[in-house]
């Protein structure tokens, strides 16, 4: 018997692949998916199966893939937003063997229209299942998203509700398998670990201890969420089924001269943010590789042609499986090094970082023509922010930029300085002059300001 879980770094995504008796399914499956083919075949076993828990947002789903690999039969939920052409519809009391194994299919709308949970069962024990796979409804600390359907919030949120009902109803005993963990977009408050129960979610999970559906529905409805851009490219190939993977995933090798030519729509720089601050090129945009899955896709729209700037080869890889799988995958080329561009006499630029006390000392100066920058998402700001500080959250600058000055002189914060260095990089691949990082942000200003 075989029962893994496939985590998908960056992402935070989860998949899952059963399988016994000769047979074996796998649950949302991510775009480069021969892995599980691989796994199934030193099992033993033959995909038959690709169950889908919803039409994805956030990243390519590898379940049309995997199909033409394996001949497997998709299942997806009914009501989404138009016909998935590679799956057929799965509904509420479906049953599907393999070996000793069960699965039997239950509706969980909220999240999505679409959206079906996955109940586990083991036809050895027959008293009751062993675990359920939720999808994007129930996560580890957390549950799913509401925000799709912005003219239905109470709806759908109340629909969430009654789903997760059905799901605790199953038994505090069975075993969680959601289908994403910490890190994801599709939740903030998901613990770092990755098994529970529903019992323990029923008694720790903060968003099952409302005392009303109604309490729930208002808690929904006025969360703060963000979607990015390419959220919208994401469900419309999860509808029409996205291609398979690139083959090869280490782009063209790129001399500094080459990279200086190229004719591209981004030049984007994956080193990390002190790297990208101590001397980049010009032009150039920073989205560090562990940032990559929950930034570029506000940044990078479909088709458009990306350099990639990197330390080493690990870096470069890690970069374009990033990319891949949220299909922005017109990767050109790649150059690896320090970007010894001095050296070469190739200009480069540099963003300083300053402290709290130079903070502190233009707020109080009240510099003309100088602004400090909070990119945070409202929720962290909402908890706390600097008196005098402007707001606009970082992924929103892909257009916003627009309403800044580009002759001003800008200081960009966030919590750390991570988020505030990618913001630097894309007002400056905009030609924006004057800006500085604030050093520790917020976790630096509440440090001296107790």
């Amino acid at each position: 018997m075989l029962l893994e879980k496939i985590k998908t770094p960056g992402l935070s995504h989860l998949s899952y692949i059963i399988g016994s008796g000769g047979k074996a399914a796998v649950i949302d499956p991510r775009r480069d998916c021969e892995c599980y083919v691989d796994m199934a075949r030193a099992e033993g076993l033959e995909i038959t199966h690709i169950f889908e828990t919803h039409r994805n947002e956030d990243l390519v789903s590898g379940a049309p893939i995997l199909k033409e690999l394996t001949g497997a039969r998709v299942l997806h939920g009914p009501n989404a937003a138009g016909a998935v052409e590679y799956a057929d519809t799965a509904r509420e009391g479906d049953e599907f063997d393999m070996g000793q194994l069960k699965i039997k299919v239950l509706e969980t709308p909220g999240h999505t229209d679409d959206h079906l949970a996955f109940v586990l069962h083991d036809t050895a024990y027959p008293d009751g299942p062993v675990g359920v796979f939720t999808g994007d409804a129930l996560f580890v600390g957390d549950v799913g998203r509401t925000d799709f359907y912005p003219d239905r919030k109470r709806e759908v949120a109340g629909l969430l509700y009654d789903s997760l009902q059905k799901i605790l109803a199953l038994g505090d005993h069975v075993i969680l398998y959601p289908a994403h963990g910490a890190g994801s977009v599709c939740g903030s408050g998901m613990a770092e670990r990755e098994f529970s129960t529903l019992g323990h979610e029923r008694a720790n999970n903060p968003r099952l201890q409302f005392e009303s559906r109604d309490a729930f529905i208002d808690f929904k409805v006025g969360e703060n969420h963000y979607q990015p851009p390419y959220f919208r490219l994401m469900e419309r190939l999860n509808l029409e089924g996205g291609d398979a993977a690139p083959r090869t995933l280490r782009p063209k090798r790129l001399s500094l001269t080459e990279l200086g030519d190229i004719d591209v729509d981004h030049l984007v720089d994956v080193r990390e943010p002190l790297a990208f601050a101590s001397g980049h090129l010009p032009g150039s945009m920073n989205l560090p590789v562990g940032m990559i899955s929950a930034f570029a896709g506000w940044f990078i729209r479909e088709g458009e042609s990306v350099a990639l700037v990197a330390s080493n080869e690990d870096q470069l890889k890690a970069a374009t499986m990033h990319l891949v799988r949220i299909a922005l995958d017109n990767i050109v080329g790649g150059y690896v090094g320090v970007v010894p561009a001095a050296a070469q006499g190739r200009m480069m630029l540099t963003i300083p970082m300053i402290g709290s006390d130079e903070v502190e000392r233009r707020l109080r100066d009240d510099e003309d023509g100088w602004a400090l920058l909070d990119v945070r998402d409202a929720d962290e700001r909402s908890q706390g922010a600097i008196e005098g500080s402007q707001h606009i959250y970082v992924g929103e600058l892909n257009d916003r930029y627009r309403e800044l000055d580009p002759g001003g002189h800008y200081t960009l914060m966030c919590a750390s300085g991570m988020r505030a260095t990618v913001a630097a990089g894309w007002l400056g691949s905009k030609g924006f002059e004057r800006l500085d990082v604030y050093l520790g942000s917020m976790g630096a200003w509440r440090a001296t300001h107790n």
